[in-house]
């Protein structure tokens, strides 16, 4: 990879972090109604997400361009998983004490950013993961019924730790969706209920991505992964935006309509993270030919979020109710975008074609 190329892929996910975080702060601070708090907040640590996809990108290509070290090893994931961290506490610091009754913006947006710590773990997860990615594209050129773990692998304990990460973040955000959404009772409960429950999708998602990175690592990477991997994402992706296009259908009250955008835009991330776990089934031990327009995908994402955004943003002129979700949609295209850098550095890197 040319190292200009290698600047611009590590500049985009700060850009976009930059984005969330400015365009955050600016509604968080233009006004004290309750759509300007939970859109402003959730908007602004969207930026957690994307600092931690510039941890995995910077992982990756400074493997790529032989300049990885020790500090760097050390450095990308921790800082993710700091971000990570501090995330969760916040969004504990603002749903604690507050009642799930009523329309309570502390409640929703605590939850919903609880829910966006969860998804930097994970990704903070496929940073560490990503610290033997150069050993990917050796297992790949290697026979296929030579299985054994390559020296400098991960060990045994590193393995169950990095695979169970994500795994143990997703139950806990489905544990927060499933439980708001079997004691829905409120605005603020359904909504709640519905987001984090997208979250949880995303989280799902990434397991996949995590384990087909370690198995692919370990050398372990079988004919099943490259199968259930990619499924688990695209049955995790359609599940929401399914969801979100029924609640929008339903729209018995004006609350359905929030989480019904936002679960699309939800599915939206899913679809950007299939291109990743997708790429690395389609070169394992391959040659893909149309491996470098798989980094389309979350080009096309990106673009349905921010029409999808316009389009509500309009519709916010005449309906309050749809604010939060038109901001929202904007992050989510910001993280969509930042995923093509993701993609684009994994196809350069695994990609013989």
């Amino acid at each position: 990879m040319n190292y200009w190329v290698s600047v611009i892929f590590r500049a985009i996910p700060l850009a976009m972090m930059g984005v969330c975080v400015g365009f955050g702060v600016y509604v968080w601070n233009a006004g004290d109604a309750p759509g300007n708090f939970v859109a402003g907040r959730v908007v602004t640590f969207l930026g957690a997400i994307c600092l931690c996809l510039f941890c995995t990108a910077a992982t990756i290509i400074r493997q790529l361009i032989g300049r990885f070290n020790a500090v760097d090893r050390v450095l990308y994931p921790a800082l993710g998983y700091l971000s990570a961290i501090g995330t969760v506490a916040y969004g504990i610091t603002v749903f604690a004490g507050a009642s799930g009754e009523g329309a309570n913006p502390e409640y929703v947006a605590g939850h919903v950013i609880l829910g966006l710590g969860l998804i930097s773990g994970c990704v903070s997860t496929v940073a560490a993961a990503s610290t033997k990615f150069s050993l990917i594209p050796v297992n790949s050129a290697k026979a296929a019924g030579d299985r054994t773990p390559p020296a400098g692998a991960f060990s045994g304990v590193v393995l169950v730790v990095l695979g169970a990460l994500p795994v143990l973040l997703a139950a806990v955000a489905w544990g927060f969706g499933i439980t708001n959404l079997l004691l829905t009772t409120s605005p603020s409960r359904f909504t709640v209920g519905h987001v984090v429950s997208g979250l949880a999708m995303i989280c799902t998602s990434l397991i996949g991505l995590v384990w087909s990175i370690l198995r692919q690592v370990q050398d372990s990477y079988g004919p099943r992964d490259r199968v259930v991997w990619p499924w688990l994402v695209i049955v995790m992706g359609s599940l929401a935006m399914v969801w979100g296009v029924v609640l929008l259908i339903l729209d018995r009250e004006p609350y359905y309509r929030t989480p019904g955008y936002v679960m699309i835009g939800l599915g939206l991330v899913c679809f950007s993270i299939l291109s990743k776990v997708g790429l690395l089934a389609l070169v394992w031990r391959r040659t893909f030919s149309l491996a470098n327009r798989v980094p389309l995908i979350p080009i096309v994402t990106a673009l349905s979020c921010l029409f999808l955004a316009a389009f509500v943003f309009q519709a916010a002129f005449t309906d309050t109710n749809v604010f939060i979700a038109a901001h929202v949609l904007v992050g989510l295209g910001a993280i969509c975008f930042t995923l093509y850098s993701i993609v684009s550095i994994l196809e350069s890197g695994t990609s013989s074609s």
